[in-house]
Parts: C-alpha cells; structure tokens; sequence
C-alpha cells in the first residue's frame, strides 16, 4: 500500500471514480437543448478525442496511469507536448465537457468540471515528480506554459 500511496494511486483511484460517475450520468440524464448544443458538444468530444489520442500516440512505451514516471521513461515533449504538458488530462476533460454539453446533461458538466479540477491537482502532483526524474523538465515547463488545455490553461 506504501508503493501505491507513493506512485500516487489514489489519484487513480479518485479519477476512476469520476468516470464512473460521467458513465452513469450520461447513462441516466440528458433531455437535449437542440442542435447548437450538439455541435458545440461534439467539436468539444472531437478536440478532446484528438488531444488525448495525440497524447497517447506521443508516450507510447512511456504510458503509465500513475502520475509518477516510469524507470526508464524519457521526457517526451513531441506532438501536443509541444503546446501542453498534460494533453492526456486536457484532452479526457474537453471530451467530458463535449459529450455532456451535446447530451444536455448538467451533472456531466459538474463532473466534466470536478476531473478537471481532480487533473489540475493530479498533474501538480506528477510535476514534481517529473521535476525530481528529469533533469530537463523545469526548462520544459517554463517553455510549455499551458498544463491541460493549450491556449487555455
């Protein structure tokens, strides 16, 4: 249980407990508030899917769900590392947001807005520990000035 604190599991713990809550409130809610929603909602879904998937495409090997780095990782800053430096994190939250918006469902959006608060504290959290792994990472992040969202935030 100490490596599991220590890996910062419970993150992973809290962030698939949020998941799950957006499964079952997408699953339960949503009554539509028409066409402008919907395509609001899923250019969000798109940017957030792309995002995300450049993200996974860019670590490969170096995946973890931890926030903590792998042993062997390499700082990776290709792809939309280049704009952002949590684009996994960014990207999972826009695709919340898009999802929730297209289907008119308000506890969506509440929990799309509590797993980015959750990433925001995660990806703090895992800086640190990227600050201690790679030497290289405060000049990585003093040029990549955006955490989840590029021009965003």
């Amino acid at each position: 249980m100490k490596d599991f604190t220590a890996k910062g599991g419970w993150w992973v713990v809290a962030q698939a407990l949020l998941l799950g809550g957006l499964a079952a409130a997408w699953l339960l809610w949503g009554s539509g508030w028409g066409w402008g929603a919907v395509g609001a909602g899923a250019v969000l879904a798109a940017a957030g899917a792309a995002l995300a998937g450049g993200g996974l495409w860019a670590l490969r090997r170096h995946l973890t769900p931890y926030p903590t780095p792998l042993h062997d990782a390499a700082l990776v800053e290709h792809g939309p590392y280049r704009l952002v430096r949590h684009p996994i994190y960014g990207g999972i939250v826009l695709g919340a947001a898009g999802v929730s918006l297209a289907d008119a469902n308000w506890p969506g959006l509440a929990l799309a807005a509590a797993l980015g608060g959750l990433f925001w504290g995660k990806s703090g959290f895992e800086e640190g520990c990227l600050l201690a792994h790679f030497p290289g990472y405060a000049a990585y992040r003093d040029r990549v000035r955006r955490r989840l969202i590029p021009w965003v935030f």
